[in-house]
């Protein structure tokens, strides 16, 4: 059978498809708060730990900032796989988007270092609630030919919050921040009420009627019944199979998925982002760099992910997940192992001033290639290969081991650049990489252009389903010129 998806390919890539944005777009704002309080630590720690901060606390203190943040996402997950299948993928994302507003309120006027634990955990809460929430919303309403495009535009709005808090956060009075959070959620929350949840998860309540409107505003001036016949097919499929926990690994389809999440979520921590992110400016004054303050390398490197992402999101549609991983994970692994050698270098004595260039230039370089494949390709992937019937907790899982890898890369870190110096953890991080490009070129199935349920048979290990399809094209087709 024909998919809807290729009945419907009319015009260019985005024909048709300005709705999907725009709910995409407003569902996703909330992403740039996000990501202002992933990279908030960064700028913010020297100044708690400053004679100037307005709450005095000692470095050890501070630093538990880092890991507090992760652990409210690791200990929300059982509330984010209750709401994500009770109250639906769009009435999460906007509590998840008031939780957070209520947390920058908090931080603005906290006088204590108790009140910004707090809020930081919660912080955590409503990150893991919204990060498994929005994938799983973008994926469900998106026609499969921009599918990829429309799920990286959580890891642009991240990045823009990147850009805002290391560009706003070392110059400017302590509440500007928080402000512009809270700024940035009302207008999440005041412009994705408006839109409708998806018609997968409407389908999977068996509300027809509402997933048949959801559709009409999805896809204006298409004919929509056969993709929603497509929906109502493809999810009493993946309701008549099992849906316990075990099935993650006990059904071939659910235990490629579960590997595929496993290895590319964790592996984007093993590959060092969160370290750094957390750590950008304290890894670049270790480099005793004399051309930049860590101030300003902040700023561009966030402009730099912003726009390497911004570039990625239209090409994961058309060259493909697989090649944006590949290149990705070797231009991460190099620019590690530039970093490592640095250190390594510079710890053994050796004068690197002249080349105190390199720290500078490896997270450029870095911020790059990390953005173009591992930055985006993982959420997108993740999104499309559970079935109905385990998403939600499938992509709940992601989200914790995202969490949990997270937390596991930044210990190793201070573990080892404590115990053996800082190149130690980035020889490490680099190996990572160039194993994680191994996995993507022998393991990982190409996505592009495939319809979830496709998608489905491709991980169920039918690897004659392209000639099939291909077959049934070229039948449609000598049949219409027969005609």
């Amino acid at each position: 059978m024909q998919s809807s998806g290729d009945k419907n390919d009319h015009g260019g890539l985005f024909s048709g498809t300005l709705t999907q944005l725009l709910a995409a777009v407003s569902g996703t704002l909330f992403a740039i708060s996000d990501g202002m309080s992933y990279g908030w630590t960064a700028p913010i720690i020297p100044y708690f730990i400053s004679e100037n901060s307005h709450i005095q606390t000692t470095k050890q203190e501070a630093e538990w900032l880092e890991t507090i943040l992760m652990a409210g996402s690791f200990f929300s997950l059982p509330l984010t796989i209750y709401l994500v299948d009770r109250i639906g993928r769009r009435k999460s994302m906007l509590c998840a988007a008031m939780m957070s507003l209520l947390c920058w309120v908090v931080i603005a006027v906290a006088n204590r270092m108790l009140y910004i634990f707090i809020a930081r955990f919660l912080f955590g809460t409503a990150s893991n609630m919204a990060l498994v929430a929005a994938p799983m919303y973008v994926a469900e309403i998106a026609d499969h030919k921009i599918r990829g495009f429309l799920s990286s535009i959580i890891y642009l709005m991240m990045l823009v919050g990147f850009v805002i808090v290391y560009s706003v956060a070392p110059f400017s009075p302590f509440y500007t921040v928080p402000v512009i959070g809270v700024v940035i959620l009302l207008t999440d929350f005041c412009t994705f009420y408006f839109m409708p949840e998806t018609p997968y998860y409407l389908v999977y309540k068996e509300q027809i009627n509402e997933a048949r409107q959801s559709l009409q505003f999805l896809r204006p001036g298409r004919y929509i019944e056969d993709e929603l016949n497509d929906i109502i097919q493809a999810i009493a499929r993946q309701k008549g199979e099992q849906g316990r926990l075990s099935d993650l690994l006990t059904v071939k389809s659910n235990r490629k998925a579960t590997i595929i999440m496993f290895v590319l979520n964790g592996g984007q921590h093993m590959c060092a982002i969160s370290v750094i992110l957390m750590n950008l400016h304290l890894i670049l004054e270790a480099g005793d760099s004399i051309y930049m303050s860590s101030e300003y390398v902040g700023i561009v490197f966030a402009v730099v992910m912003l726009v390497a992402s911004q570039i990625a999101s239209f090409q994961v549609d058309i060259f493909g997940r697989k090649l944006l991983l590949v290149v990705s994970t070797l231009v991460s692994g190099f620019c590690l192992m530039a970093l490592a050698i640095y250190f390594h270098l510079k710890d053994a004595g050796y004068d690197v001033k002249s080349a105190s260039w390199i720290p500078i230039a490896s997270v450029m370089v870095y911020a790059a290639g990390f953005k173009i494949g591992l930055g985006i390709v993982p959420i997108v992937i993740t999104a499309e290969i559970f079935s109905a019937k385990l998403k939600a907790v499938g992509m709940t899982i992601a989200d914790g081991w995202y969490v949990l890898g997270s937390i596991i890369s930044l210990q190793i870190y201070k573990w080892l650049s404590n115990a053996y110096g800082l190149e130690t953890p980035f020889y490490l991080f680099a190996v990572c990489s160039f194993l994680i490009t191994l996995f993507t070129i022998f393991y990982i199935p190409e996505t592009k252009g495939k319809t979830l349920e496709e998608i489905q048979m491709i991980l169920k290990g039918e690897n004659d389903f392209e000639d099939r399809k291909n077959r049934q094209k070229y039948s449609t087709f000598v049949n219409e010129v027969s005609c």
